[in-house]
């Protein structure tokens, strides 16, 4: 069974290794929106690590989000061989999903690789705005978020805290499964 990790992180920059994770956080769900386990952690920036000027910037227009990604920092190697553990736990093969993929995936895959013993994801890893285009058939640039249905979104803030940003898109992503599923159920309908 695949376990669907929606993972969100906060960083102080764009560049993994260059600029610092300084918060992740991942909610596990089954196929039918189920969630079965959670993670959360903050993180000291390594010392090769230093923050981007403008995504500072940024931050400082997020003060709550800012003090919640600060709040009791741990090594993180402490924090990714956690993290290791807690996917080898999950009730079944862990997928990571993430918004965008290309952003998150690059940093959590960085800190697998230079904090923790192994990477459980391997390379399963989806991109929702990518499995959009498929339930949709529509390109890439037309699956912007605020262009998708509104039924696919649960009433979930988005707040760029770490947590209640992966429980949101967790959501969001299994809300795609089940349109999926009921398309294609429509269509086999339709065959018989």
């Amino acid at each position: 069974m695949e376990i669907y990790v929606s993972t969100d992180i906060e960083t102080d920059g764009p560049v993994p290794g260059r600029n610092a994770m300084l918060s992740i956080a991942s909610a596990a769900f089954t196929a039918d929106k189920r969630m079965v386990a959670s993670f959360t952690a903050n993180l000291l920036s390594p010392p090769e690590c230093s923050p981007d000027p403008a995504t500072l910037r940024w931050w400082r227009t997020q003060p709550e989000a800012w003090e919640a990604c600060r709040r009791e920092p741990e090594p993180p190697e402490a924090v990714m061989g956690r993290y290791v553990d807690w996917l080898k736990c999950l009730p079944g093969r862990p997928v990571f999903v993430a918004y965008p993929v290309a952003f998150d995936y690059p940093f959590v895959l960085w800190y697998l690789t230079r904090y923790a013993s192994e990477n459980p994801f391997g390379y399963a890893v989806i991109d929702i705005r990518s499995y959009a285009m498929g339930v949709l058939g529509r390109s890439f640039r037309a699956c912007r978020r605020d262009a998708l249905p509104e039924s696919w979104f649960d009433p979930l803030p988005h707040t760029h805290v770490a947590l209640d940003d992966a429980i949101e898109q967790g959501h969001w992503f299994c809300n795609m499964l089940q349109a999926r599923s009921e398309a294609d159920k429509g269509r086999d309908d339709l065959q018989r």
